[in-house]
Parts: structure tokens; sequence; C-alpha cells
């Protein structure tokens, strides 16, 4: 209950005694991102004071300036991040660059903005830090389901950081930090774009979906109403039993033909399947990829045909916690979503972030030809 996070001062005066209620601070790093617009939102419905930070600009439709307090802060900066992190109770560290940036950003933003917020927590006494790492530190494995103490196989830079970032982290953990790393299946909901406004816009205008391989693979998603109340009731915990690494996804999901066409049927959409040799397609991509002339990234191709899905027992038996919706709730909650938002989402420009489109480059060709 958030009674626990709630601190009782008492003032004596005389013989009279008060008591005034202090609640409970959050500072969220990421703060203007998909996954920190929801954190946000959640943890002052839950009665915490709420801090964001980040380099980006904040949508002032989205953030209350009376409910939150918004810091333009980079995570590189280490007096600034210092400084944000002092007189909060839990820190949660989802602020990243993603793999659209460039090397030197990802890399230094990643692990040295994963360094220098672990040093404020540990310095301010930070009663817990989660930090949101990936199952992008996996690489591409060949045996599932994956489990937290299978290597660790960084592809490209935006894998590697995250392997770096951990190893940072799991050092001040040795200090006495109090730290929770999570590593999550790419997660959707209601506000995702990016990639997945690509393929909600192929679904809404009717064209075919080409699949690297032929879509039966297992590929696990994740809902991010599902990831917020996780990261939630890991900030209310004391537990010793949560200073650990966790995997995160859905509970329930099919292969990427079943999903996919769920989705179809439920958009009403006339959308099909079109299988792609793998090797064919994964070579074009990754020569696009080069000319900058696809949004997809190497883990995203190179994953796409393969199995990829972790097991998340660990998580279940020691928050006492499972997730509530399959991969097919969460594409249908975050496809009803873009379509009532449309309008708007295709007046605005495109970007590298989780929260609006991306340019389609030569896949928009792609498009009109399916």
């Amino acid at each position: 209950m958030i009674d626990k996070l709630y601190f009782f001062e008492s003032l004596a005066n005389n013989q009279t005694m008060s008591t005034k209620i202090i609640k409970p601070t959050v500072l969220i790093t990421g703060g203007a991102g998909f996954l920190g617009l929801h954190l946000a939102k959640f943890f002052h419905r839950k009665g915490f004071k709420v801090s964001l930070l980040d380099i980006a600009d904040y949508p002032t439709f989205e953030y209350d300036t009376d409910k939150f307090e918004l810091l333009k802060i980079d995570v590189r900066n280490r007096a600034g991040v210092d400084q944000a992190v002092k007189g909060k109770d839990v820190v949660i560290h989802a602020a990243a660059a993603l793999p659209l940036w460039n090397r030197q950003d990802i890399m230094t933003t990643n692990v040295n903005g994963a360094k220098n917020v672990a040093y404020s927590c540990l310095k301010h006494k930070v009663k817990r830090l989660i930090h949101i790492s990936s199952t992008a530190v996996y690489g591409v494995p060949a045996t599932h389901p994956i489990i937290e103490t299978d290597p660790l196989v960084g592809v490209g830079a935006y894998g590697e950081s995250k392997i770096l970032a951990e190893e940072e982290l799991v050092g001040f953990t040795k200090q006495g930090l109090r730290l929770t790393i999570l590593r999550p299946k790419t997660f959707i909901g209601t506000e995702r774009l990016g990639v997945f406004e690509i393929l909600f816009n192929w679904i809404h205008d009717g064209r075919k979906i080409p699949v690297i391989g032929s879509g039966h693979n297992r590929y696990q998603l994740l809902d991010v109403d599902d990831l917020v109340e996780a990261i939630y009731l890991i900030s209310q915990s004391r537990s010793r039993e949560l200073n650990d690494v966790f995997n995160i996804g859905a509970k329930e999901f099919g292969t990427v033909r079943q999903d996919l066409e769920a989705l179809f049927k439920y958009a009403k959409s006339g959308s099909r399947l079109l299988p792609t040799p793998a090797w064919l397609v994964k070579s074009s991509l990754r020569l696009l990829e080069k000319l900058n002339l696809s949004p997809l990234y190497q883990w995203v191709y190179d994953t796409a045909d393969k199995d990829s899905f972790v097991s998340i027992k660990k998580l279940e038996t020691k928050l006492n916690w499972s997730p509530k919706y399959s991969n097919q709730e969460a594409l249908i909650k975050s496809y009803d979503w873009y379509i009532k938002h449309y309008d708007q989402i295709k007046s605005q420009r495109s970007g590298v972030s989780h929260t609006v489109g991306w340019k389609q480059g030569a896949l928009a060709l792609i498009k009109k030809l399916m």
C-alpha cells in the first residue's frame, strides 16, 4: 500500500502534537518519453510527488506543471543529475539514447548517464534505484526461453551500451546501493509510436505486411501498463530479493503470424502477411540502414524471424505479480489509440523517439508496392 512510503513528521508544540503528511518523492529520468509519461501519470495517481528529468522538450498538452516538476537536464550532466536526485525516495532510470542515435551519444548517454544516476542515488541514500535495461543485452540467442543468467551479447551500439550500463550499476551495489534492473521485452501501449507507427499505418491503409521469414516464430511483447505496475510494486518493496536482475514480458503470446492476424481481424483491415526470404530481406535492410534509408536497426531485423521470448518466472515469484495483457491485447490497445489520434499523429513531425512516428524512408516506396 502507498501508506508504507508516507513519512510522518511529529511536531511538538508545548503539549500539542500535530502530524504533517509528507508525500513520497520519485524522480523519473527519460520523463518526456513514452515510458516516462506512463510512469509519471501512474505515480502521480498513487500520491507521489513526481519529478521528471529529460533533455527533450515536454509536450505541454501531456504534462501539467501543477502536477509534475519538469527538469530539462542531460543525464550526462553529473551536477544536474545530482541536484535532481537529492531528496528523492525512489529513482527510476528510464532515460536512454535509442538505436537510431549515433554511436557516441548512445554510449555516453546510456553508460555515463547510468553511472551518474547511480552515484547520486548512493550519495543521497535513495531507497531504491530501478534501472530500465533491455532484452537487447541477450543479442540473438538460439535457446528459449531466455533466463537472466544467459550470456550477454550486445548487437550494435545500443545492445553494447546496455550491457556496459548494467556492469557500472552492479558495481555500486557493492557499496550499498539498492538496485533493481529490469530487462523488458519491446513494450507497447497507448501513445507508443516509433516503429509501431509504421506497422499501424500500413494496417490502417490495408497494405500487405511483409514479415521476415514465415511469421511462425514466437515473439514476445509487453504492455506498458504491466511494466509500470511492476515498477511501482518494486518501488514499494523493501525486500532484498528485489536487489537483482529480472526479465519482464507478456505471459501470453503466440507466433508473429497469430498475433498480427488477430490485429488485422480486429482492425477489419484488408492487410495480410507476406512471407519473405529472411536472408535476402536482412541483407537489404542492412544496406538500407547503412545508407540511412530505413528506420529499422540491426537488432530489430536480426531477431524478426527468430523466436524471441524470456522467462518471467523469477520476477513473478519474487514480486508475487503477473502481467495482465497478452501480446494480442497489447497490440489492439495500441492500435485503438493510434486510430483515435490518427489526424493528430499525422500532423506531427517525425523523429527518433518512441512518442513520434519515424520516417519510413525506403519503406514508404515498398508500401506503395504492397
